[in-house]
């Protein structure tokens, strides 16, 4: 009988002592899941507004690097600017005509024009991005790819048109691109007396300052949706926090 209850002594004191470990754990692991489970301090509106134009700021330098490089247009299928669309007539006249080679130079030319006003581009984009305010700027931080880059694009466009239509007009007489156009399009001209067609306008620099703003904002978006989904691409710790609230 004493043996009987000395088993059950030491039975119960062995429990109770796990029973302590098995408490002891558990409260343990409360606190570990209260320490790691603190909340990430909350952005505020300065600071998505910063990262916003700190991402833009950064797409911008590095989409310009990228263009303005020889064959930054012309070898970039995303953004390389073809012969206009609405002379595709002339393009092929100007191929009857045997002036195939003149018609690539023409192609290659409006691509280096480009490439050429991209190399005054970044500062215009960037005083553009610091003059924004943004009242929005959290739903920008969460509408997706993109968004930051359509916003800019949207409130800029007509200004930036403005400020970087003499750099595409200087460009283009840097690469001589009317000597390559003009005789193309003024030889179509002269036709269009006998076949009843409309003329064609030789001016370009319309066509290839659009281009060149359309290509800029191409490479700007691919920067920051990059910054959006990699985060070794958030090279600052602005970005790091703003970014990294997506969850990303």
């Amino acid at each position: 009988m004493k043996k009987n209850i000395r088993h059950i002594l030491l039975f119960s004191t062995v429990f109770a002592l796990s029973s302590c470990e098995v408490v002891q754990e558990a409260a343990n692991s409360v606190l570990t899941t209260d320490s790691s489970s603190e909340s990430k301090p909350s952005l505020t509106n300065s600071e998505v507004i910063g990262g916003l134009k700190e991402a833009l700021t950064v797409g911008i330098t590095n989409a310009t690097g990228l263009t303005s490089k020889t064959d930054g247009f012309l070898k970039n299928a995303e953004i390389s600017i073809p012969w206009p669309e609405d002379a595709l007539i002339v393009k092929e006249k100007a191929e009857e005509w045997g002036l195939s080679g003149q018609v690539d130079k023409i192609v290659t030319t409006l691509n280096r024009a480009a490439e050429e006003a991209s190399k005054e581009a970044a500062p215009i984009f960037i005083n553009a991005i610091k003059g924004m305010t943004i009242s929005d700027g959290f739903s920008i931080l969460n509408g997706g790819e993109g968004a930051a880059t359509r916003f800019l694009k949207d409130k800029t466009t007509s200004q930036l048109k403005q400020a970087f239509s003499p750099k595409v007009d200087a460009a283009i007489q840097k690469v001589e691109l009317t000597k390559y156009w003009e005789p193309v399009v003024t030889r179509y001209n002269q036709t269009t007396i006998l076949t009843g067609k409309e003329k064609v306008n030789p001016d370009l620099n319309d066509y290839v300052l659009t281009k060149a703003i359309d290509g800029l904002f191409t490479m700007v978006e691919k920067e920051e949706n990059q910054i959006r989904k990699d985060p070794v691409a958030r090279v600052t710790d602005l970005l790091q926090k703003v970014f990294g609230s997506l969850g990303n």
